[in-house]
Formats: C-alpha cells, structure tokens, sequence
C-alpha cells in the first residue's frame, strides 16, 4: 500500500495518521507541489492533480474522506467509525465541517503566513467569526468521553485534529474552549500525531517552493 503525499497538507495527514492508527503497512510517497502533481505518472491516478492518493494493491482512491471509509470497510480493526447512530452522527458532522466550513474560513488567515498577501481586515474578522462557531459547535458535540462520539479515536479525530491544533498558528486561541484544548492535548501526545506533525521550517520551505512554483507558471 502505498500514500502519495504532502506532508503539509491536512488532507494528507489525515489519511496518514488513520494508516498509523490502524498500525497498517505502508510506503510514503513525497508529492511537491511545486510540480510533482502535474507530472504524467500522478495525473494518471489522479487527474484532479490533487493529494492524497491511496494506490492499495491494484486499486487507487482519492479523495481523503474517501479513502478514509475505504480504509475503515477493508481494514475494520481497530475500528474508527462508531457503530451507535448518534456517535458515528457526531463523527461525519465534525468531519464534513471541518472540510466545508472550518478549512474554508481558515484561509484569510493563513494568507499572510502563506504568502498569499494580507486580507482586508473586515475579511480576517469574518474569517475568525466563522472558526468561532465551528469551535462552539465543536465544544458542545464532546462530551465526558476523550473522543467524539467515542472513547477511541476516530476519524473525527484525524480530520479535525489535524486542523484544529494548529489554530494558534493563525492566531485563533483556544483559551475560550476548554473541551476542545484538552481534546488537542490528548491528541498532541499520541505517537501518531507527533511522527507526522510539521515543523515550522517545513511550512517555510513549503511556500517557498510553491510561490517559486506559482511565479514560473504565471510567467510562462
């Protein structure tokens, strides 16, 4: 089984920790994406030129949340989906929101770190509204368990807790949701997060690559 991916990219690491979780064996493929993406032999897996790629034997998934359900449906030890309707509810709600509304509202305050330019103030506090009410709506889903929706973790966790952690780097505090940062606090001292967690000078070399990449596609 091999994962194509970016060791930046939330996406990727999702799937990355659930292989790790699930105590899978697999190969990691480094993708750039400063042009690694577009070369013939990934856009032939993946013609959305987007990571991750799962390739399992002679079948590829895209799509993280895809290959997410895969993972579970082939591999179902240890479980990561809870059984009880209400619990595996809980689970794909944190999942899809962080997919559709919290990535999504990051993204003005991430573009200074990124290098894609300073917003419009009243854009960075619609942006910061919009973190607010997902980590509201966070806080309310936990309850007394470690988990959402389970005393183990689930896929809850590696989509969202690969986001949420790293608020501060945007300058979005956690001091206001003490569900949710003792939650980031169990997830931070798992093995699996701290093998794949980025460092800074990840991110520095990261966007480095990708605007010298962006600044030689809009020249030619």
């Amino acid at each position: 089984m091999k994962l194509y991916h970016a060791p930046i990219s939330p996406n990727s690491r999702r799937v990355w920790i659930a292989l790790l979780e699930k105590n899978l064996d697999f190969e990691l493929v480094e993708i750039h994406l400063d042009g690694d993406h577009l070369q013939p032999e990934f856009v032939a897996m993946n013609p959305f030129h987007r990571i991750p790629v799962l390739v399992d034997d002679d079948f590829t998934v895209v799509e993280s949340l895809a290959i997410l359900d895969y993972l579970e449906t082939k591999y179902p030890e240890p479980a990561m989906l809870p059984k009880e309707p209400k619990d595996l509810a809980v689970v794909k709600m944190v999942e899809l929101v962080t997919v559709n509304e919290l990535l999504p509202g990051l993204d003005p305050l991430s573009s200074e770190i990124m290098g894609w330019g300073i917003p419009e103030p009243q854009v960075i506090e619609k942006a910061k509204e919009k973190v607010d009410t997902v980590l509201k709506f966070f806080e309310g889903l936990l309850d007394d368990r470690p988990f959402f929706g389970s005393n183990n973790v689930t896929f809850a966790e590696c989509v969202a807790g690969t986001v949420i952690p790293l608020l501060p780097w945007v300058g979005v505090s956690l001091d206001g949701y003490p569900k949710i940062q003792a939650w980031c606090d169990r997830l931070l001292a798992r093995p699996s997060w701290q093998q794949t967690q980025s460092t800074e000078a990840d991110l520095v070399t990261f966007v480095a690559r990708r605007q010298k990449f962006l600044a030689q596609t809009q020249v030619s």
